[in-house]
């Protein structure tokens, strides 16, 4: 029996750590370990158009399963694209390893053609970076780099020469059981029992959560009712809290909108559940506050805390709930449920209210629109800028759709490729990309990806011909907007050139029936839709103290705009006040 070598030792490791495909683009020093992926039926070698778009999409397979996703660029130029993914991947806490393969050994340190190093680039982006530099470094760098990926929630980067990879690996080489998933944190009892007493002494709790209240639904809910809280969230809270939430107050941050706001900057305790949430303007001044996070680098990094508890939210839950004695009055909560009711009554209907005739077409209707026609499990990858605003405001969440985006990175581009990786889990599985008009031109090429996988990732194009958040921030800093035009094609055409369908909507009645049409079609798919480039999100007041990007405001007020079917559950909500 022939021995393995090195590429092929490595490539068996991705299997039994559950990768399942390397996305990536071929070259010369990856040469040994994607043909040792061609001879391994357990891995599939998936070549996207730039390695930028290859970390996108391992980084939305680890976002939506939990589990290692795997991404690989070839010496130099090629590993060096990987970059802007895995810095996303990284701060979204998906566990995530990518392989840049290097230039030859003998030649590191010598100028030579293409060198990088890698092992130095990656640094601030990984938990682990390290080079390849003897056989006799496997298996052990390979399985500790999945050990940080996984256990700390994160990338890992190797570094391997190509003529290292095409080396014998060594003999009685030791492999040992792989870490494939993470353990829950419990706090300890200490702090579980100094939070209780924060607890009961306190007259009115919020909680604000964000993406770390993931499969702890129940628990928050449990918890809400017993002490008789609103609960507000973070973006990346939203898809995991909202639903089925009778406490609900919306979301606070400069997309917010409705009573998060007041219910966070009102209480005299206020919880954060699983958020490293980092405008700190929005949080209040005056009230107490207790951070529950897994990662305990984030304890206190936004704000001065009263109370620091290291676990996860559902476990430090379930240990609290039924230590703190449980209340009857609803004041604080009935008031917050009013003022959130009422907040969305007033700008529910602002962009979606008689536009079927109007044209440019609102991208709020069109956001308002694909919320009614997606399937109830879809999943739906959102480009950074005003795809934001309208994913936030319009999206339904219902314990079954996903929403993932750029949402801490804020990169552009996301959109497309996190597609790509989310419809390979599973072709079955409608996959909806919101994208922009720059985002797509960004890294258009992956539409190449999708003819040539017949993956049937549906595109809706938000095309307003500029680029609309950077005017915003642009507009809110005093300055006139400047290089944000873009000269766009039809971008429907060009989907049907390289073999997609594609359908272009510049009438607001034809709009739900190229949905509908465009999610029949069984490959890919690109709704075009000329939207409004005049439809900003604009504070109801313009500061001076307002600066750029995401910043808050001196009159801390959120976005104007319609809320979708929010108004709806806000409605429901305000239903268990008692009437007086």
């Amino acid at each position: 029996m022939a021995k393995q070598t090195v590429a092929e030792q490595f490539v068996d490791i991705l299997v039994r750590a559950g990768v399942r495909r390397l996305y990536g683009v071929v070259g010369d020093s990856l040469n040994p370990v994607v043909d040792a992926i061609r001879r391994n039926s357990a891995i599939d070698w998936i070549q996207v158009r730039h390695e930028e778009a290859a970390a996108f999409a391992a980084g939305a397979e680890a976002q939506l399963t939990g589990k290692l996703a795997a991404c690989a660029g070839s010496c130099g130029p090629g590993n060096l694209h990987l970059i802007n993914g895995l810095y996303d991947a990284h701060r979204s806490m998906a566990p995530v390893l990518a392989l840049a393969s290097h230039i030859p050994s003998s030649e590191i340190g010598s100028g030579y053609f293409q060198e990088t190093h890698p092992d130095q680039l990656f640094r601030e982006c990984s938990h682990y970076c390290e080079l390849i530099s003897s056989p006799q470094q496997m298996p052990r760098v390979p399985q500790t780099a999945i050990q940080h990926a996984i256990g700390r929630g994160g990338v890992s980067v190797v570094a391997l020469p190509g003529d290292i990879a095409a080396k014998p690996a060594p003999e009685r080489a030791e492999e040992h059981a792989l870490v494939t998933a993470r353990p829950t944190v419990r706090p300890g009892d200490t702090e579980i029992d100094a939070l209780a007493r924060m607890v009961d002494e306190a007259d009115r709790i919020a909680l604000f959560c964000g993406s770390g209240t993931a499969g702890a639904h129940d628990e928050v809910m449990a918890f809400a009712e017993r002490v008789k809280s609103p609960v507000g969230h973070a973006l990346r809270g939203k898809e995991w809290i909202q639903f089925d939430n009778p406490y609900d107050v919306g979301m606070s941050g400069l997309l917010g909108y409705g009573a998060a706001y007041e219910a966070t900057n009102e209480c005299d305790l206020l919880m954060l559940l699983g958020t490293d949430f980092p405008y700190n303007a929005f949080l209040p001044d005056d009230a107490k506050i207790v951070q529950v996070d897994v990662r305990p680098e984030h304890l206190g990094r936004r704000s001065k805390l009263d109370l620091a508890v290291w676990g996860d939210v559902r476990e430090t839950l379930r240990c609290l709930t039924p230590k703190v004695r449980a209340r009857t009055d609803r004041r604080f909560l009935d008031k917050m449920l009013k003022k959130h009711a009422e907040a969305l009554e007033g700008v529910v209907s602002a962009y979606t209210r008689k536009v079927e005739k109007r044209t440019p077409i609102h991208p709020e209707y069109v956001a308002s629109v694909l919320d009614d026609e997606a399937a109830e499990d879809a999943v739906f990858t959102v480009d950074t800028g005003m795809n934001n605003v309208w994913a936030a405001r319009y999206l339904t969440p219902n314990g079954r759709r996903r929403v993932i985006g750029s949402f801490t990175h804020g990169s552009m581009a996301n959109a497309l490729p996190q597609a790509v990786g989310a419809q390979f889990l599973d072709r079955k599985r409608q996959v909806v990309a919101m994208s922009g008009d720059g985002g797509l031109a960004m890294l258009m090429g992956e539409l190449l990806t999708l003819v040539q996988y017949e993956l049937p990732v549906k595109i809706v194009l938000f095309d307003n011909s500029s680029l609309g958040m950077v005017e915003l921030e642009m507009m809110v800093s005093g300055l006139p907007a400047y290089g944000t035009g873009n000269r766009n094609p039809d971008f429907a055409a060009l989907a049907e050139a390289v073999g997609a369908y594609g359908v272009r909507v510049e009438k607001p009645k034809d709009l739900r029936g190229a949905l509908r049409s465009a999610f029949r079609h069984k490959g890919p798919a690109l709704v075009d839709v000329v939207t409004d480039p005049n439809a900003l999100s604009i504070p109801p007041r313009i500061r001076a103290e307002m600066v750029t990007g995401f910043a808050l405001s001196a009159s801390k007020v959120v976005l104007e705009g319609g809320v979708g079917k929010m108004v709806q559950m806000a409605r429901s909500n305000l239903r268990n006040v008692p009437r007086p």
